[in-house]
């Protein structure tokens, strides 16, 4: 015992840490890739599910996000009722399973999407205010009934209000409507009558599965929420209404509620008392304001930006925060895409425990070598966009930030594993560390290929030919999560999010944040994103409520969660309530840094006491100037126009390899340094001493691709680390530093190509000559195949379903290697791959390469004179179900909008020409040697 403490504080007084620190973090089941799982009719079985669990579990999934959708043709009788007894049975077993294979059960709190059903009466469902005017002169009568104009609405909506606008006031007439007659004579001049009705949007649910079918309901009204809420309590309690007792069923890890889709929900019942309670003026009184066509003055401007704040305000109180406490009593969490809310969506995602992103089509970085393919559309989710969620995440001190991943990221049956790395890892440079694939559905084993199918998806599920190599997609993942799951988040700045600019200027009453419009909603708060980024900062958006709560510590403010920042940056904001710019006053005089970009505030948001107000926020504005321009020795005001250069003067530090390399990068803190996620998104190829902005003694670089690791190299040059990268275009890796300690372990491989005498490897090449062939599977199955061919796609060849086919070509040759030992290591590199490949060397696994550039090393599997290279490439399942729609094959067997193409245009693809499959080369080998240092 007194050896073991001698040897631990040894280690430490050498200035070292012991193995396990340098260790992979442990993967935990969150740090494995999660799915959307569709449950097509919910026409599930026991045996169907253990079968896809066990699947799901195999190829290194972790939790599975039940949603349950609408069904397939012709399978009515197998449809089971959302939430009824044998509903609840099957996520009994589901849920069962899933613990015994090590995984999580995630659910959502309804079918379809938005949340809705039977259950939801009339009077709680979605509202929209109906406008119905009237004209009085003096001393007339209304004639007709005060009624909302739409007939259809006219069993559903109720008056809130009936107002006269008059000579120079208005009047309540609303008690004086009695059964729908006004009993009142208008005084004189000309009146102009406003009648409001709460109205329905008679909205459905869309996509809806069995028992799931109704009205969306109101997400503004607590009552509506409790009551939609209750459904699930009697189900999972098992006292669902009307049917037998059923034993109680566990809660899910995790309820789910996907993007915000409730469309023209734009009133509630009681806003206009609610309104009054929060912004202190009635707003009825300014019906003509409110209701204005065309340009705004802008005093409706203002009054609409109240009303905007208001719903906001009820979205999160009724619905996002009730929901979530619901949640937790019932000892499950919250994941929430808050993003086409109309709410400030920082404080909506920060409400939930998992803030959840969403990636919509695909991103091109320009990387050198991946795929093209035309059937694709641009990704409406950038950096900016991605961020919303993993700000409210760190801010709020959450440690997860899910995204839903590659929804449309290219057309059906043409996504392929190489496609993918470039999007999810933007997906964790912008701060994800939980990722659930936009998804697999479930398919028993006896429906004909391809299987049950939902449209928009990547189809990351047994069915698809990509799962055959998937699971080193998967193990990319989860390495990489297991790192940006640890520590802490370590971005530098804060960045305001001006929502009351956005409030005020978005044209429309009612203003809905979807990815989709985001660049014409928040143009200057998106360019103000990519320009901190671009001069080499990382960031979190924070919200007016969180920096009221905000606080100083060692120069650093510290968010409510927790979490500390160098500088909190106010990138060109007009509007501000006056009481967070005197936060912000108060924040830099305690010590900290705050940094105005291209203006400071020049008003108040908001109506009501506006000249108050503005005198307030007058008065703190000068102040906060003065300060900009005599710094005190406490903490800092800092304005400029020029990005860089004033970001310069915090203490935060650029990192070079954003401004200088082209990388992409995020920076987590850990107890003893930093450590990194670095992808080339770039067309470039990186070597190079790159310096970093945190100090380190020592690093460690890991790959995700193959899980290696060593002990990086390291220098200290004019006064900063810089760590030495090698990256080619594509790339990524994991880099931990370590600030005063110099760990011990082996070091981290650099080659560079070298010269040997080996005459068959003097070309770095191949030997130029046919490869031997066979199908290690093929669907269909096809013969008269070649025994051997030359490199190439084999659509190009002769033999019957060569066009058609879907399968895992083997490709076979012999090389010479006279004395591998003549090089340090062999780098084998296939060239283009059509789509994934795995490698043998002598009858020995090497590798599964599933993304550009699909190398590897093969020294340590080389032997002396001839060498036997074995690489079973499998292509997409895009050929064959072109060849099946052009023979009419009937697989398109969905409810609803069954297979909508991308765009959800109509159609088939039986006019797609054949996709290039298997190894279109060249493939090389090429003898490395170590980078002297």
């Amino acid at each position: 015992m007194k050896k073991q403490i001698f040897l631990i504080l040894a280690l430490f007084a050498a200035g070292t840490l012991p193995a396990q620190d340098i260790a992979w973090p442990e993967a935990k089941t969150e740090a494995k890739p999660a799915a959307r799982w569709w449950w097509m009719g919910s026409a599930v079985d026991k045996g169907n599910l253990t079968r896809n669990l066990e699947e799901y579990a195999a190829a290194g999934m972790g939790t599975m996000e039940v949603t349950p959708i609408y069904g397939v043709q012709g399978n009515d009788a197998n449809e089971i009722q959302f939430l009824s007894p044998e509903w609840m049975r099957m996520l009994q077993h589901t849920e069962s399973e899933a613990s015994r294979l090590g995984m999580q059960i995630d659910m959502n709190t309804g079918t379809g999407w938005p949340f809705g059903g039977p259950e939801v009466a009339v009077e709680d469902a979605a509202c929209k205010l109906f406008i119905t005017e009237y004209r009085l002169k003096g001393g007339e009568r209304l004639a007709c009934k005060v009624e909302v104009a739409d007939a259809r609405q006219r069993p559903y909506a109720g008056l809130e209000r009936l107002m006269a606008f008059g000579p120079a006031r208005c009047l309540d007439l609303t008690a004086k409507v009695k059964d729908g007659v006004l009993d009142w004579k208008a005084p004189k001049g000309e009146w102009r009558l406003i009648a409001a009705f709460c109205g329905k949007t008679l909205q459905k649910v869309k996509r809806a599965a069995p028992g799931g079918e109704g009205y969306v309901m109101d997400h503004f009204s607590a009552r509506a929420v409790r009551n939609y809420l209750g459904r699930f309590e009697r189900a999972f309690s098992g006292h669902a209404a009307g049917t037998t007792r059923l034993d109680a069923t566990a809660y899910p890890h995790h309820f789910f509620n996907d993007s915000y889709e409730v469309y023209k929900a734009d009133w509630t019942a009681g806003l206009f008392d609610e309104f009054f309670a929060r912004r202190g003026y009635k707003l009825e009184e300014h019906l003509p304001e409110f209701l204005a066509e065309g340009e705004w003055t802008e005093a409706a401007r203002r009054i609409i930006s109240d009303y905007r704040e208001t719903l906001a305000e009820l979205l999160q109180e009724n619905f996002t925060r009730q929901w979530t406490e619901w949640a937790h009593r019932h000892g499950s969490k919250t994941r929430n895409q808050a993003h086409g809310s109309p709410g400030n969506l920082i404080d909506l995602y920060a409400t939930v425990d998992v803030p959840e992103c969403e990636g919509f089509g695909l991103s091109d970085f320009g990387i050198r070598g991946l795929r093209k393919d035309s059937l694709t559309r641009p990704n409406d989710s950038d950096l900016s966009m991605l961020k919303y969620a993993s700000s409210a995440a760190h801010i709020a001190g959450k440690p997860y930030t899910s995204s839903e991943t590659f929804t449309w990221l290219t057309e059906h049956f043409r996504t392929s594993l190489s496609q993918c790395k470039p999007d999810i890892d933007l997906m964790f440079v912008s701060g994800v560390n939980h990722t659930y694939f936009h998804g697999t559905t479930y398919s028993p084993a006896e429906a004909p290929w391809p299987g049950w199918k939902f449209y928009a998806t990547v189809d990351m599920s047994p069915t698809n030919s990509i799962w055959r190599d998937a699971p080193a997609f998967f193990q990319y993942i989860t390495r990489c999560q297991s790192f940006l799951q640890a520590g802490k988040p370590d971005n530098d700045f804060l960045v305001y999010l001006p929502v009351y600019d956005l409030w005020q200027e978005q044209d429309g009453r009612l203003l809905m944040f979807d990815i989709h419009k985001m660049a014409k909603r928040a143009p200057r708060f998106i360019e103000a994103v990519h320009r901190i980024n671009d001069a080499g900062y990382d960031m979190d958006y924070i919200s007016d409520n969180f920096i009221r709560t905000a606080k100083v510590a060692g120069g650093k403010i510290v968010t409510s969660g927790g979490t500390a920042y160098k500088a909190l940056v106010i990138p060109g904001a007009r509007l501000m309530p006056a009481d967070v710019l005197e936060k912000l006053m108060n924040l830099a005089k305690e010590g900290a840094t705050v940094v105005f970009l291209d203006q400071y505030p020049e008003d108040v948001p908001g109506y009501a006491r506006l000249k108050e107000r503005r005198a307030e926020f007058n008065r703190i504005l000068g102040d906060v100037r003065k300060m900009g321009s005599t710094p005190g020795t406490a903490g800092r005001v800092i304005f400029g126009t020029d990005y860089a250069g004033t970001l310069a003067q915090t203490m935060a530090v650029p990192e070079a390899m954003k401004t200088g390399f082209g990388l992409s990068c995020i920076r987590r803190a850990h107890a003893e340094g930093a450590h990194y996620f670095i992808s080339a998104l770039t067309a470039e190829d990186t070597e190079a001493w790159i310096p970093l902005a945190v100090s380190a003694r020592s690093a460690m670089l890991y790959n995700p691709m193959d899980g290696t690791s060593g002990k990086a190299r390291i220098r200290r040059k004019d006064g900063k680390t810089e760590v030495f990268l090698q990256l080619a275009s594509g790339e990524s890796v994991l880099l931990k530093t370590f600030a005063e300690v110099d760990v011990q372990a082996p070091a981290w491989r650099y080659y560079t190509p070298c010269a040997t005498p080996e005459s068959d490897l003097a070309r770095n090449k191949v030997p130029d000559r046919r490869w031997g062939f066979r199908w290690v599977e093929s669907i269909p199955a096809v013969g008269n195949v070649p025994d051997s061919i030359s490199l190439g796609s084999w659509t190009d060849l002769s033999f019957e379903g060569a066009e058609t086919v879907m399968g895992t070509g083997g490709y076979t040759t012999t090389f010479v290697v006279e004395n591998p030992a003549a090089a340090e290591d062999w780098l084998l590199s296939l060239g283009d791959v059509r789509e994934s490949a795995r490698v043998r060397i002598n009858g020995r696994e090497v590798a599964t390469l599933w993304a550009v550039p699909y190398r590897c090393f093969i020294g340590p599997y080389l032997r002396p004179g001839k060498n036997t290279l074995e690489v079973e490439v499998t292509n997409l399942p895009a050929n064959r179900i072109a060849d099946m729609d052009r023979r009419g094959v009937k697989w398109r067997i969905f409810k609803d909008i069954n297979m909508a193409a991308l765009g959800y245009k109509k159609g088939t693809y039986a006019g797609w020409q054949p996709v290039p499959s298997g190894l279109l080369g060249p493939v090389r080998i090429v003898p490395v040697r170590t980078i002297k240092e």
